[in-house]
């Protein structure tokens, strides 16, 4: 397809390289030439200096002949007006990226009225994950399938756990039947599991699991978990805002830090029944003095990935709390996997999976519809939800008779509502959702899970 992305940022920049790689031709447009100038020296892209809300800007860039543009510039007023722009010049798809929380309340009309096709707000986005993992404590990553009928859960195998030294079968057999593990990350090995997989103390696993199942199969790993009471956020940026009042909605107490007074005024009004401190995060003896070796949970959320990294490592040393760290640029991926920071959180990244995800739903002509799309493992999993519309080679066919990829795992099929964990005896039907967790790179339509 072709593609026109406004603004070369952070996102723009990951979109531009993920949706090359995916074989699109994309032409970006950003008014900062060095920006630009770095991006066409890296990626086999097109490039344009000027700005995206032009008319005559966005016909240079061939708006006429294009499938979509995404807007991702700093500012939700340019990001609407480009695709506003596109629809009228070129009736196109249009993707924008609108942080603000005034508009987030008015989405549904903005989309109407501007015919928007998608409308992306990475801080809600990110906010909604990090609550997720605040929910199981226990949970290093999160995500959901199948409208929150199956989860996605990265766990880690403690020391002395029952299931140490156990296969892949056993497991089933003798932990949980419901749950499958589609992938594991030992060291920076990933593993695509078979049945004679042995799994190992340290390992860290990624299992399809029903909501109702989580705490019965951490029990039974050996993982403790407690409810999370309270949570101590530092930075009062948008992200936080999002995150107290889904929290406060769950009865969790907030206390957030901010070291801009003007900011800490405006989240007062915003939050009234949150607790928010102005000072200096970077304060020891103000963390400890605030109940930094007390709190449930501890959220870095300020705009310096370096700040949070610090933060997050004091935390880990001072307290037994469930540990957040927001981290955009992802530098030295290696390093950072080796640091007691706990899970990381990052906004780009949310907002570029989730373009991804609906730019492989308009491509899509199979009949079959990728829902969701969720990469793990530094990018090298991609775990798919494919609703299935029409019969095809896979249907109807039991799935040990299926010719299927190498490292490639059909992870679960819901089907009138019921999450089905598969064995080779088990068929795909017209109608069913299917996950699939694979290594396989641009899988577009569930016919590609076959060689």
């Amino acid at each position: 397809m072709k593609i026109i992305i406004v603004g070369c940022g952070k996102v723009g920049y990951t979109l531009a390289e993920q949706l090359t790689e995916e074989g699109h031709e994309i032409t970006v447009i950003d008014t900062n030439s060095n920006k630009l100038e770095h991006a066409l020296s890296v990626l086999d892209i097109q490039g344009i200096e000027g700005n995206g809300s032009s008319f005559r800007t966005q016909l240079e860039a061939g708006i006429k002949d294009s499938d979509l543009l995404i807007a991702v510039t700093g500012q939700d007023e340019v990001n609407l007006l480009c695709c506003l722009i596109a629809k009228k010049a070129g009736n196109c798809n249009t993707v924008a990226r609108v942080r603000n929380p005034e508009y987030n309340e008015e989405i549904k009309y903005l989309q109407d009225e501007l015919g928007l096709s998608l409308a992306i707000n990475p801080e809600l986005a990110c906010a909604v994950g990090i609550a997720h993992l605040i929910e199981i404590p226990s949970a290093l990553d999160f995500t959901s399938f199948a409208k929150g009928r199956a989860n996605l859960i990265k766990l880690s195998i403690p020391d002395n756990s029952f299931v140490h030294n156990m296969s892949v079968y056993e497991f089933s057999t003798k932990v949980n039947a419901n749950t499958l593990i589609c992938a594991i990350e030992r060291g920076h090995e990933v593993i695509i599991p078979d049945g004679n997989t042995t799994l190992f103390q340290g390992d860290n696993m990624y299992v399809i699991v029903p909501p109702y199942e989580i705490h019965p199969l951490l029990s039974k790993i050996g993982i403790k978990s407690k409810p999370i009471k309270s949570v101590m956020i530092i930075g009062g940026s948008t992200i936080a805002y999002y995150l107290t009042k889904l929290l406060e909605a769950a009865h969790v107490r907030v206390k957030i830090i901010e070291q801009n007074l003007a900011q800490c005024e405006h989240l007062s009004e915003l939050l009234p029944n949150t607790l928010i401190i102005h000072g200096d995060a970077t304060d020891r003896q103000l963390l400890l003095e605030e109940g930094i070796d007390e709190t449930d949970a501890f959220v870095a959320l300020t705009q310096m990935d370096e700040e949070n990294l610090v933060l997050s490592l004091f935390a880990n040393k001072v307290s037994s709390a469930k540990i957040i760290t927001k981290v955009d640029k992802v530098s030295f991926e290696e390093v950072i996997d080796d640091l007691p920071i706990g899970a990381i959180a990052c906004p780009k990244n949310i907002t570029a999976k989730s373009i991804i995800q609906y730019v492989r739903a308009m491509q899509n002509s199979f009949g079959s519809n990728i829902e969701t799309l969720y990469r793990m493992l530094d990018d090298k999993v991609e775990a798919l939800e494919f609703h299935i519309r029409q019969d095809s080679k896979v249907t109807n066919t039991p799935l040990m008779e299926l010719n299927l990829k190498k490292n490639l795992l059909i992870c679960a099929i819901i089907r009138n509502r019921k999450i089905i964990t598969p064995s080779g005896k088990d068929t795909i039907l017209n109608g069913d959702t299917v996950i699939v967790v694979t290594t396989n790179k641009g899988l577009k339509d569930i016919k590609d899970i076959l060689n």
